[in-house]
């Protein structure tokens, strides 16, 4: 158990640069505070003695104190940061592997109401952004990132990215993370949003191109009414003319032969 906690007072040294020094950090950060009182409260809990009541009562004595609700069944690794700490929650069946690092209002819930193993195991040097949520009997891979705000109900490979609601694995690669950058993840979003953009900026000049076709063959259409209209009422007038021009000689023929026969 003071092994652990050792390793916890080593941890926050190395990842916190406002650390100042041990008494600092045995007074002042709630999440050292704790995940020490957790390590005697899991002790009691593993007892063979009749003391999970206690071990609960304890619990609850570093949930007022710190913020931090850590159920004594929960397996907690070494060298586990818990930053800030207020809001977070930690369930009974839960394991939380070496090196990991939890920020404000993360909770590692359960669900349904099976007995059994019903909280999520987090393996080594996982980072869970403010806020995540964990949820279920769900295995979150070595070196996985989970990004602020996110909800997270399937299982995630190693070396993992995951955010959104639900969580969506956006990048994967076998390179170890930096637990302190939880704050560089992909833009998932932003790239939608470009990519429905440019598709956006094809169409309207799809849509362009065919109002100007449409527009031209338009423009030609009346242009060619116009133009044979105007020579088919020439050539009607000249019709109607030319059969005037008949009927009239047929006309004075017929009166010239009337007066002959007179």
């Amino acid at each position: 158990m003071f092994e652990h906690i050792r390793a916890d007072f080593k941890i926050i040294r190395e990842r916190d640069p406002a650390s100042r020094g041990w008494l600092e950090i045995i007074i002042c950060y709630p999440g050292f505070q704790a995940l020490s009182i957790h390590r005697l409260s899991h002790s009691l809990w593993k007892s063979q003695l009749p003391l999970k009541l206690v071990a609960r009562c304890l619990s609850q004595i570093a949930r007022t104190l710190t913020g931090i609700e850590i159920h004594p069944g929960a397996r907690i690794g070494r060298s586990v940061f818990i930053d800030h700490g207020m809001g977070v929650v930690i369930g009974e069946t839960a394991k939380i592997g070496d090196n990991c690092l939890l920020y404000q209002g993360v909770t590692l819930g359960g669900t349904g109401k099976e007995s059994g193993r019903r909280h999520p195991t987090l393996a080594e040097n996982v980072v869970v952004g403010a806020g995540a949520k964990v949820l279920g009997a769900i295995n979150i891979g070595t070196n996985t990132r989970i990004g602020a705000g996110s909800v997270v109900v399937r299982d995630v490979d190693a070396n993992s990215t995951v955010v959104g609601i639900p969580g969506r694995v956006i990048h994967q690669s076998g390179v170890k993370i930096n637990p302190l950058a939880h704050s560089a993840l992909p833009d998932a979003e932003g790239r939608v949003i470009k990519n429905l953009m440019t598709r956006i900026d094809q169409l309207e000049n799809e849509v362009r191109s065919l109002k100007l076709g449409i527009k031209e063959i338009t423009i030609y259409n009346e242009e060619r009414e116009m133009r044979y209209g105007e020579s088919q009422s020439l050539k009607d007038r000249e019709i109607i003319e030319y059969i005037g021009e008949t009927i009239g000689k047929k006309e004075n023929k017929i009166d010239e032969k009337g007066e002959e026969s007179k």
